[in-house]
């Protein structure tokens, strides 16, 4: 199947984004292929999803997901702000998502951090996907340098992706530079010599967030390799799979 489709923090159009519900109505999904997550740490250590710094937009609580302890994120209403349909919804951990997604989907596990805001981050996460034996189901990706070089330190069997939103600067330079084999990067951003290139380096491209048939089908046209990531993976299915 070409162009696959990538769910953005789950099926997150339906369901509150990075959320167990979100996670398993894409999980459910037989042409759903992958996932994207977003990964921080709480206060003791624990790799939550969740994408914003704060907890404010996504749940009920208020303040930095850093500052926090992981039992008091896990009291928190994470999904009344979509629906009550999904009242009650938590931030899930790092390790329930992994466990839904094992053997299932692979998933672009985004870390979530700039500079030294998350001490640890990157092997707490590595240590949980190889426990499970998945680290050929991942790619970690980032638009830290400093995260992904810290990556390959830990664990050079690691696949990293570098997450791209400019339109100035040397990208297959940088990407080359990180020993980066993946790019997530911005559609709009994404042209089709852009696409040729790094498709005949090897790297691997996904396109986020698209949510329309008319990009979906302008970025197919471009190249077959360019991964669709999604709020909307039955609106991929309306564009892609035959009726």
């Amino acid at each position: 199947m070409k162009n696959l489709c990538v769910a953005h923090r789950g099926f997150s159009g339906k369901a509150p984004e990075n959320t167990l519900a979100a996670v398993k109505m894409a999980v459910a999904l037989p042409y759903v292929r992958w996932m994207e997550i977003d990964v921080q740490l709480s206060r003791d250590g624990v790799p939550v999803v969740i994408h914003d710094f704060t907890l404010d937009r996504t749940t009920n609580g208020h303040g930095k997901v850093k500052d926090m302890d992981f039992a008091h994120i896990r009291r928190l209403d994470a999904g009344s702000w979509k629906g009550r349909a999904f009242r009650g919804e938590k931030v899930p951990s790092l390790e329930e998502v992994l466990d839904l997604a094992h053997g299932r989907l692979r998933l672009n596990i985004e870390l979530k951090t700039s500079g030294p805001m998350y001490p640890g981050l990157e092997q707490a996460v590595i240590d949980l996907v190889n426990k499970r034996g998945m680290r050929e189901d991942v790619v970690l990706t980032s638009f830290d340098s400093a995260a992904l070089r810290r990556i390959k330190e830990i664990d050079p069997r690691f696949q990293t992706g570098l997450i791209f939103d400019s339109r100035s600067g040397d990208l297959p330079g940088k990407l080359s530079e990180l020993d980066c084999s993946f790019l997530s990067i911005s559609f709009a951003r994404i042209t089709p010599v852009l696409a040729k290139l790094l498709a005949e380096r090897g790297v691997r491209m996904m396109a986020w967030t698209v949510n329309k048939t008319k990009e979906m089908r302008r970025l197919a046209a471009m190249h077959s390799d360019i991964m669709i990531c999604t709020n909307r993976p039955d609106i991929w299915a309306d564009t892609f799979l035959e009726a």
